[in-house]
C-alpha cells in the first residue's frame, strides 16, 4: 500500500492530489479549516479553491495528521510552513517534498530550508510551468523534482510520474526553487504591462530581462545558470508572466489599473506569493550584491510610492549598458 499526505488545500493542493491519485492506493489533502475538509468530504469537490473537479476515490480530506504516509508533500503558502510543519508530525520514514513557491521573511529562507530545520530531514523541491485548473483536467505538464541527495530525487521522481504528468530530475535545488519563487516578483511586473495595455514587445523585453535578474540572484546563491534556463526557470516565467490564471499577473493587471494593493488581495481569497517574495528578493540581492531593477521596481510599486507607468518609465531610462 502506497500513501501519499498532501499538507495544504488550497488550488494547488487539490489539483496534485488529484493528479497524484493514480499512483497511490491512499491519498490524504489536508486542511486546517475544518469547515473546508468537511464540505469536502460532503461534496467530493473542493469548492472554495478548485470548484468543479471531483476528488477521486482514493482522496481522502481530513483535518488530523495521523498514521503512515510514503511521502509527504507540502503545499500551503510559504509564509506558513514554518508554523504548519513545527506542530505536525512526520510519518516515519516518509519522504518529504515542497511544492510551495516562496522565501521566508526575515530568515529569507527557502522553503525546502524552513522544512529541513523544523523536521531535520531533507526535502525534494517540485516545481514548474504548471496552473492548478490544467493539472486537475489532466492536461500534459512537466515539471522538476531537485534535491541535493540524488536518490530522493529518483524515488519522487518515480513515484510521482503519471503519463500525463512528467518529472525530470535534478540535483539543483537552489535553482529550482529560486526560480519557483523569484518568479512571481517577474509576475507581477507582466501584469503592469498587461494593465497598462502595452504590446508584445514590452512583454517580450520584460521576461527576458527578468530572466537574467532571477539568473544573477540564483547563482550567487549556488544554483547552475541552466537550471534557469529549463522548465523551473524559463518555463515557469513564461507561463507566469502570460498566461491568465496567473495571480501575481492579476495583481500587477488590478495595480495598472489603479486598484489599492489590499483591497486587490482582499478580492483574490488566495495567497500571491509574489508579493511577500518581491521584498525578500531585495534583501537577498543586497546580500548578495547582485541588481535586480524590475524587482526594485515591483517594490516600491507594491508600496504605492510610484504611479505603474513610472516604474515602467523608471526601467527604460536606467543608465545604458551591455547585455
Amino acid at each position: 500500500m502506497s500513501r501519499l499526505k498532501v499538507v495544504g488545500a488550497g488550488s494547488w493542493g487539490t489539483a496534485l492530489a488529484i493528479a497524484l491519485a493514480p499512483k497511490f492506493t491512499r491519498v490524504e489533502l489536508w486542511a486546517r479549516d475544518e469547515s473546508l475538509v468537511a464540505a469536502m468530504r460532503a461534496t467530493g469537490e473542493n469548492a472554495r479553491y478548485l470548484p468543479g473537479f471531483l476528488l477521486p476515490a482514493n482522496v481522502t480530506p481530513v483535518a488530523s495528521f495521523d498514521g503512515p504516509a510514503d511521502f509527504v508533500l507540502n503545499v500551503v503558502p510559504s509564509q506558513h510552513t514554518r508554523e504548519i510543519f513545527g506542530r505536525l508530525t512526520m510519518p516515519e520514514g516518509a519522504r518529504l517534498v515542497s511544492a510551495s513557491k516562496g522565501i521566508e521573511k526575515g530568515t529569507l529562507q527557502r522553503v525546502s530550508e524552513v522544512m529541513t530545520e523544523v523536521t531535520g530531514r531533507p526535502v525534494a523541491v517540485l516545481s514548474g510551468p504548471s496552473f492548478a485548473k490544467e493539472v486537475a483536467s489532466g492536461e500534459p505538464a512537466a515539471m522538476v523534482v531537485a534535491a541535493t541527495e540524488a536518490n530522493l530525487a529518483a524515488e519522487v521522481q518515480e513515484a510521482f510520474s503519471t503519463p500525463l504528468f512528467r518529472l525530470y530530475r535534478s540535483s539543483d535545488a537552489v535553482g529550482v526553487e529560486l526560480g519557483a519563487s523569484l518568479k512571481n516578483v517577474i509576475a507581477i511586473a507582466a501584469g503592469v504591462v498587461q494593465g497598462l495595455g502595452l504590446g508584445s514587445n514590452t512583454r517580450a523585453a520584460l521576461i527576458a530581462r527578468g530572466l537574467a535578474e532571477i539568473t544573477r540572484l540564483a547563482v550567487a546563491m549556488g544554483a547552475e545558470a541552466r537550471t534557469l534556463s529549463g522548465l523551473a526557470g524559463l518555463g515557469d516565467l513564461v507561463l507566469t508572466c502570460t498566461g491568465d490564471l496567473s495571480r501575481n499577473r492579476r495583481v500587477g493587471i488590478e495595480l495598472a489599473q489603479g486598484k489599492r494593493l489590499t483591497d486587490i488581495l482582499k478580492g483574490m481569497g488566495m495567497v500571491a506569493e509574489g508579493v511577500d517574495t518581491t521584498a525578500a528578493a531585495l534583501e537577498l540581492a543586497g546580500r548578495h550584491q547582485v541588481e535586480m531593477p524590475i524587482a526594485a521596481q515591483v517594490a516600491v510599486l507594491l508600496r504605492a510610492e510610484v504611479s505603474p507607468a513610472e516604474a515602467i518609465r523608471q526601467l527604460m531610462v536606467r543608465s545604458l549598458k551591455s547585455e
